[in-house]
C-alpha cells in the first residue's frame, strides 16, 4: 500500500468517525444532562439535609428530582429526532 492509499484511507477513515460523532452528539449531550441533574439536584438535597439536619429525605427528593428532569430531558432529545 502506497503514501497515497494510506492518506486516502486515513481520510475517508476521519470522514466516518466524523459523521458518527455528529450523529451521536445530541444523544451524548442528553445522557451528560441526565448525569449532571442527578448529581446536581442530589447535592443540592444532600446540602439542604446537612444545614437542615433531616437527613435523607431532601437528598432522596433531589435525587428524584434529578431523574425526573434528566429523563424529561433525554425524552426530548431522543423525540427530536
Amino acid at each position: 500500500m502506497g503514501n497515497s492509499d494510506r492518506r486516502r484511507t486515513l481520510a475517508e477513515a476521519l470522514q466516518a468517525f466524523h459523521s458518527s460523532a455528529q450523529k451521536a452528539g445530541p444523544a451524548a449531550m442528553a445522557s451528560y444532562s441526565l448525569i449532571g441533574a442527578i448529581i446536581m439536584f442530589g447535592g443540592l438535597g444532600y446540602a439542604i439535609d446537612r444545614w437542615r439536619g433531616t437527613e435523607p429525605w431532601f437528598l432522596v427528593g433531589g435525587l428524584v428530582l434529578g431523574l425526573v428532569y434528566g429523563f424529561y430531558q433525554l425524552a426530548r432529545t431522543v423525540w427530536r429526532r
